[in-house]
């Protein structure tokens, strides 16, 4: 049995995707059943959530693999940023080896470092050593921008491009390189039992990055031509741009449409140091480019 968290994302919509077609056994740690959408007659259901951690003792059993995907890039009611990252892996971490399972995969970032300047990057690095320091066979994986069409992010760009001006906090400048989806959960699948990295990837820690270097600029460029619109794009200082989210989150609470941490995160350069090497390995051939996906040249 596979127990998977972060199955309703971009990354685990794919991943399951492919669990049911091979016939594995999944189990889903969700909130809500209905966001797996036809997938939740073909796999087990978990109810719970990652600021609920006796929930994660039903999840576990019988489990042999955990595939970590879930995480929180804003606070929520159930939990802040540090909670729902760090506190909640370490505590699935301890549960799972009480449980008695084999193996953990979890999702960290590329740059992810008690130093960073961002919440979720410094959450990110406190529950990575968990899963490192854990007894458990565990395989990291930190990818740069994961992207997805209709994704939320990409959803939100085309929201605001009904605007006659794109506007982006900070300067635009920090620099990525996009990932698909669907690639993140290929490369994830050659790493699981019967995968044909199976054995060889335990113990690593591999740096997921697509085959272009974008700056955030470049990526909402391509995305307006996705959308088929041309848009002038103003960058908001990040004297501004921090106050105004700062102030719409306390308004909004968790309706807010966008919140500072996130904003935040796009200043965050996110580089891999072999470039688009480890996702190559991973899944045999070249990842796909961020415009090629987006259907935007």
């Amino acid at each position: 049995m596979l127990l998977l968290t972060g199955a309703t994302g971009s990354v685990g919509t794919a991943l399951l995707r492919r669990l049911t077609e091979a016939a594995v056994p999944v189990r889903c740690l969700v909130r809500d059943p209905r966001r797996l959408r036809e997938q939740r007659v073909k796999v087990q259901i978990a109810l719970g959530d990652l600021g609920d951690p006796r929930s994660f003792r039903h999840a576990l059993r019988g489990v042999q693999t955990v595939v970590h995907l879930a995480s929180a890039i804003r606070d929520q009611p159930s939990g802040s940023i540090e909670e729902l990252v760090a506190v909640a892996t370490y505590r699935l971490v301890q549960a799972a080896e009480r449980a008695g399972a084999q193996r953990f995969l979890y999702f960290s970032t590329l740059g992810a470092s008690t130093y960073s300047r961002a919440r979720l990057m410094r959450a990110k690095a406190v529950a990575e050593r968990a899963v490192i320091e854990s007894s458990l066979a565990q395989t990291v994986f930190a990818p740069s921008v994961i992207y997805a069409p209709g994704d939320p992010y990409l959803t939100l760009l085309e929201r605001l491009s009904a605007l006659p001006v794109m506007a982006i906090p900070g300067s635009g400048k920090a620099s990525f390189q996009p990932i698909w989806a669907q690639d993140v959960a290929d490369c994830v699948l050659a790493t699981l039992p019967g995968g044909a990295l199976a054995e060889s990837s335990i113990g690593c820690r591999y740096e997921l990055a697509g085959p272009q270097q974008l700056t955030h600029r470049q990526i909402v460029e391509l995305a307006l031509r996705s959308f088929g619109r041309r848009r002038p794009m103003v960058g908001i200082p990040v004297g501004l741009a921090r106050p105004a989210l700062k102030l719409v989150a306390r308004l909004r609470g968790p309706a807010a449409f966008a919140t500072w941490d996130e904003a935040e995160l796009l200043e965050v350069p996110l580089l891999a140091r072999d470039g688009a090497s480890d996702a190559r390995r991973l899944l045999g051939s070249e990842p796909r480019p961020m415009g090629e996906v987006l259907g935007a040249g």
